[in-house]
């Protein structure tokens, strides 16, 4: 049997000259507008397609009115409302640089994605002024905040300018104001979405219009979306899933787009029937938090047809598709750098653990040998390594490090570091991570950033993070530490240590107190080997602790 590929990609917008957000909003603009392009049924408003172009404008000129110029960096901290989707298209037809931040940063995370992309303005929900007074250094290049209230604006006003800002309600960027909007390209920079770090700290991944545009046409492909569906979302906008994802294929499609404030194990289902959805994506170990509700006479009384779940539990498809009423899962397997080279062909039963296949008139794949880049042999493991076929549908590096973006690049082939294998007819299965990043129920973590906060704890004197299997499937890592201290000290005093210093998704779920780490000659720790290790018997579980 021949080796397959995924063919099924033909682009909405067949001139690469249109693929730019402002010329796909634009488009549906004149051709539909008042078909309805997004939906925030929390805040019980919509907007029209001719609505949001007329958002954009207004919000994209207060942009450029308050000082921005294009091509300047726009950080955006805020949680899913109809503000932050104005706010980004605002920026995209400005010709800025939108750099979402993962609510839950601060301090030294914070600090460093801000510093690394010197953001001239940012637009946060008041709950955030605090953090970036807290790391204000770093934030020096920032002039002006455009400030959400969700109930503490007038505080957080107060704030910012007390520590010598200019602060303003962000309703002051949809004000009438005069400002030429220029010409954006498909080269032109869109976004920085910041990825794991490995060996340093956290990348900001810098994407093209064009690559924006096309990871979106790929989910439209992928799902068969059309101007008829409505695409819902409960993932956070400042990832990918949501954005360009989820929000951006809608609109490529001239089609609806339901933002959720967040995700619901108990309400989605109500959710999705209230919304008339008929697409929605999965991450991590959504499924299963939904698999474990209690099933309901009228769960597949709703008009859902695709759900694209990134990974795909495979044991619990066919009894979502037969609770619910799904016609179709699908799948990807891609990067924020790469966007996806391995899609899931729609309603085609796939082998167990399969991600798809390779889209190979747009990329070139390969698993090759994480030391020699040579070819491994088909059913062997490798790394997987992607080029574009086409330009500008892939990043433009990794924004202010390139020493990075060249490492990644080695052999003029983008390096994942990601394990998978390819069977001989053509699927592609994940198996492992090369790389020390680790992804834990839809956050990315950088073992790096961990283990520095560890280490800046007095009594630690080397320390190494790893991912261990989540005991959910799909549910992808579990975080783990191994720990060498200089004096006893307890389990709770080091995961409050390091609760102060990272994301809460990021501290580790198991500890364990070693006398030495396992290293190479030059003097690596080796990780792989801590892997094989696991969980054992004197490995601490925060979740089989007692709270206090």
């Amino acid at each position: 049997m021949a080796r397959r590929y995924y063919t099924e990609l033909r682009p909405t917008f067949g001139d690469r000259e249109q693929w730019a957000l402002p010329t796909v909003l634009r488009h549906w603009a004149r051709r539909t507008p008042d078909a309805v392009f997004l939906d925030a049924p929390e805040e019980s408003a919509t907007w029209t397609y001719a609505q949001a172009l007329d958002a954009a404008e207004r919000v994209g000129r207060g942009l450029l009115h308050a000082g921005a110029e294009p091509g300047d960096r726009v950080v955006i901290m805020a949680a899913n409302s109809s503000r932050f989707v104005r706010t980004w298209l605002g920026t995209a037809v400005a010709g800025l640089v939108e750099v979402p931040i993962n609510t839950a940063y601060e301090h030294d995370f914070l600090a460093h994605q801000v510093r690394t992309v010197e953001a001239r303005i940012a637009v946060i929900d008041d709950v955030h002024a605090e953090r970036f007074v807290a790391v204000a250094e770093a934030a020096r290049d920032i002039k002006r905040f455009y400030v959400i209230d969700t109930g503490r604006r007038a505080e957080a006003l107060a704030t910012l300018r007390d520590a010598g800002w200019t602060a303003e309600p962000w309703e002051a960027l949809e004000s009438d104001h005069a400002a030429t909007l220029p010409e954006v390209t498909p080269r032109d920079l869109a976004s920085v979405f910041f990825t794991s770090g490995t060996t340093g700290p956290s990348k900001g991944v810098a994407m093209p219009h064009a690559q924006m545009y096309f990871f979106a046409d790929e989910c439209v492909s992928l799902t068969r979306l059309t101007s008829d569906d409505a695409w819902m979302t409960v993932t956070p906008l400042f990832h990918g899933n949501a954005q360009f994802m989820a929000v951006y294929p809608a609109m490529v499609a001239g089609a609806r787009a339901i933002v959720r404030s967040r995700f619901s194990a108990s309400r989605w289902i109500d959710q999705i029937r209230e919304s008339r959805a008929t697409v929605t994506n999965f991450i991590g170990v959504m499924m299963d938090f939904l698999s474990k509700q209690p099933p309901r006479p009228d769960d597949a009384d709703n008009v859902l047809r695709c759900v694209f779940a990134a990974p795909t539990a495979a044991s619990l498809v066919d009894e979502f598709k037969s609770r619910y009423g799904i016609e179709a899962f699908v799948e990807v397997f891609g990067l924020t750098e790469t966007s996806a080279p391995i899609l899931s062909p729609y309603g085609e039963a796939r082998p167990a653990g399969a991600a798809g296949l390779a889209a190979d008139e747009w990329f070139d794949v390969r698993l090759v040998d994480p030391e020699t880049d040579e070819d491994v042999a088909v059913g062997e493991v490798g790394e997987l390594v992607v080029r574009p076929r086409v330009p500008w549908i892939c990043s433009m590096g990794y924004f202010n490090m390139p020493d990075r973006t060249v490492e990644a690049w080695r052999n003029l082939w983008f390096h994942t570091g990601d394990a998978l294998r390819q069977d001989a007819d053509g699927w592609f299965y994940f198996v492992d991570r090369f790389k020390d990043a680790l992804r834990r129920r839809g956050e990315n973590i950088s073992s790096y950033e961990v283990e520095t906060a560890f280490l800046s704890h007095p009594a630690v004197l080397e320390c190494a993070v790893i991912a261990v299997p989540a005991e959910a499937e799909a549910g992808e890592d579990e975080v783990m530490a191994y720990l060498i201290t200089s004096e006893p000290v307890t389990a709770e005093e080091i995961w409050d240590w390091c609760g102060s210093k990272v994301p809460a998704f990021a501290v580790p779920r198991y500890l364990r107190f070693v006398d030495e780490l396992p290293k190479t000659p030059s003097q690596r720790v080796q990780k792989a080997k801590l892997r094989e290790i696991g969980i054992t018997a004197d490995t601490v579980d925060r979740a089989s602790v007692p709270a206090s």
